[in-house]
């Protein structure tokens, strides 16, 4: 008789296991009030739960309620959160280093200073080895704080492109055609606009965006 108590507590510990949150609560609470008399010390002799939980799934069932869980509060929380000095101070020594995204699409910043270097600026800053995280740990904190570890090249602007010497030898043509004694030359600049600075082109080099010479759609 005693092994088969065993079994049907041990049924019900594995019933209690594969449910969650509220639902878990609610049939532990039912199997103290029905096997227990109610008392949660027992309950948790027995099937090895815990007191305070069975305790709240009886306020539960008996006043119709529910307990909201704050399952985003559990675990260790991020250093970067715990200690915002030290989220301070990485922005402070990692900013001067970063650029934005080149086609502004996103919040992310490109950093050439690697997790390694970042590290021994802190620890230049006083801040204890043993105080600090590891390598890798530093590198996922990076990421979390949106920058990336990437080396770009700055965009420089367009100067010249392969049509200009024949655009001004023709000008040139035209000018020994028409210039005479009564001809009045009116200067006009028509060059198209260029981007310039780290933006221009979108960040990317015109030749990787597989474009090649020759007839295309529409010539």
């Amino acid at each position: 008789m005693e092994g088969s108590v065993d079994c049907y507590d041990s049924l019900l510990r594995q019933g209690a296991d594969r449910l969650k949150g509220h639902e878990r609560r609610l049939f532990m609470a039912e199997v103290t009030l029905k096997l227990c008399d109610g008392n949660t010390r027992k309950a948790e002799r027995r099937f090895n739960w815990g007191r305070e939980t069975v305790a709240k799934g009886i306020r539960e069932l008996q006043q119709g309620v529910r307990c909201l869980e704050n399952f985003a509060a559990r675990g260790r929380p991020r250093l970067e959160v715990k200690t915002p000095q030290l989220a301070e101070d990485i922005r402070g020594i990692v900013e001067p280093h970063t650029q934005a995204d080149p086609e502004l699409k996103s919040l992310r910043r490109y950093s050439n200073l690697s997790a390694a270097d970042l590290l021994e600026a802190l620890q230049a800053k006083g801040y204890k080895k043993e105080d600090l995280p590891g390598e890798r740990s530093m590198r996922d904190i990076l990421n979390r704080m949106n920058y990336r570890l990437k080396r770009i090249r700055k965009g420089k602007p367009l100067k010249k492109t392969p049509q200009t010497n024949a655009i001004f030898a023709n000008v040139q043509a035209v000018k020994a055609e028409i210039k005479g004694p009564e001809t009045l030359e009116i200067s006009v600049d028509t060059k198209a606009k260029v981007n310039e600075g780290d933006y221009a082109r979108g960040g990317k080099n015109p030749d990787r965006r597989g474009r090649q010479d020759g007839p295309r759609l529409g010539s």
